[in-house]
C-alpha cells in the first residue's frame, strides 16, 4: 500500500517505517521539514498541508508534542494538547476531502485516557479518567471525526508504556538499573500497562490490514504488572538489586505534575480487542520482552 506516516522520525514512527518498507509498502512521510520528493510538508499550526495526497491508501498519524520531555508548565501542556488537536483535525479534514479517501486511518492515542484507576480492570469500553492526559486523549480521538464521517475506518491505538532501549520508561532508566540504583516508584502498587516496541509496530500494521478493528484499541501486553513487579523483573533480568525506591514526593519534586500522570497513576488495561481479533503478540510476557530488548 501507499502509506502516509506522520511522526515518522520518532521512536514508534522510525520502527514502523522500517517494518512497512520491509513489507513492500511505499511510505510517504508527512513532515514539517520535507527532504525528498517522497515527503509531504505540513504545518499544523498554520493549518496547511503542501502536497498531493491522492493515491494514499492508508494513514498512520503519530505526530504530537512529546509528553515526556520537559516539565509540564502551562505552556507545555497547551502545546501537548493543541499539537494533537490541530494536527489530527487538519489531517482528518484533508483526508475526508480527497476524491478517493484512504480506507483506514490509524490515529494514535494513549492509555492516559483512563487516568488513575487503581485496581479497576480497564477495557476499550471503560469511561475516561479525570487527569490532564485523559482530556488530551479524549480531544485527540475526537479530532479524527471528519475522517470517520467520510467513511474512513479510523483506529485509535491507545498505547501503554512503550518499552525500548532507545527511549521511554526503559531507555531512560536502564543506566540507573544497570548500576544497581533502580527501584519502585512511590508505593509500587500502581499498575504499569506496558507493551514492547515490536508489538506497537505489529499492532499498527495489524490494524491497517484488519477490517474488523475500529475505534479505540488498547495496545498493551496482557495481564499488566504493578510497578513493583515490573521493577523486580527488570532487576532479575539485569542481575542487579532494586532496593532504591523513589518516594512519590521525590518524583513530584523532580518532575512536577508529569510524575502523577506518567509514573504514579495506576491503569490496569487489558487488550480486549486485539485478543478477540486474534493478534499474535511477539512479546506477551514482561521478562521475555526485557531479555530480548536488553540482550540478556
Amino acid at each position: 500500500m501507499n502509506v502516509l506516516v506522520s511522526g515518522a522520525t520518532g521512536l514508534i514512527g522510525s520502527a514502523l517505517v522500517s517494518e512497512l518498507e520491509e513489507g513492500g509498502h511505499r511510505v510517504i512521510r508527512l513532515t514539517r521539514s520535507p527532504r525528498s520528493g517522497e515527503d509531504v510538508g505540513w504545518d499544523p499550526d498554520a493549518g496547511t498541508i503542501e502536497g498531493d495526497l491522492e493515491g494514499i491508501e492508508a494513514v498512520v498519524h503519530l505526530a504530537g508534542e512529546s509528553i515526556a520531555e520537559g516539565r509540564w508548565t502551562q505552556e507545555k501542556k497547551r502545546r501537548i494538547l493543541e499539537s494533537r488537536q490541530k494536527g489530527t483535525r487538519l489531517l482528518a479534514e484533508r483526508v475526508a476531502g480527497l476524491a478517493a479517501p484512504p480506507s483506514v486511518m490509524v490515529s494514535a492515542s494513549a492509555t492516559g485516557y483512563y487516568g488513575d484507576r487503581g485496581n479497576e480492570l480497564l477495557t476499550e469500553e471503560s469511561e475516561p479518567g479525570d487527569l490532564f492526559l485523559s482530556r488530551v486523549c479524549l480531544e485527540w480521538e475526537a479530532a479524527a471525526e471528519p475522517a470517520r464521517e467520510a467513511g474512513v475506518r479510523v483506529v485509535h491505538p491507545r498505547f501503554g508504556i512503550v518499552l525500548s532501549t532507545e527511549g521511554g520508561a526503559l531507555g531512560t532508566t536502564l543506566p540507573i538499573f544497570k548500576l544497581g540504583g533502580g527501584g519502585r516508584i512511590g508505593s509500587g502498587r500502581q499498575y504499569w500497562s506496558w507493551v514492547s516496541l515490536d508489538d506497537v509496530v505489529g499492532a499498527i500494521v495489524y490494524a491497517l490490514h484488519n477490517d474488523s478493528l475500529s475505534g479505540p484499541v488498547n495496545v498493551v501486553a496482557p495481564d499488566p504488572p504493578t510497578n513493583a513487579e515490573y521493577t523486580r523483573v527488570l532487576g532479575r533480568v539485569l542481575g542487579r538489586p532494586t532496593f532504591f525506591a523513589v518516594p512519590a514526593p521525590a518524583a513530584r519534586l523532580a518532575l512536577g505534575g508529569m510524575a502523577d500522570e506518567l509514573l504514579l497513576a495506576s491503569a490496569r488495561v487489558e487488550p480486549v480487542k486485539l485478543e478477540e481479533t486474534g493478534y499474535e503478540y511477539r512479546y506477551p510476557e514482561l521478562e521475555r520482552a526485557l531479555r530480548h530488548l536488553i540482550g540478556r
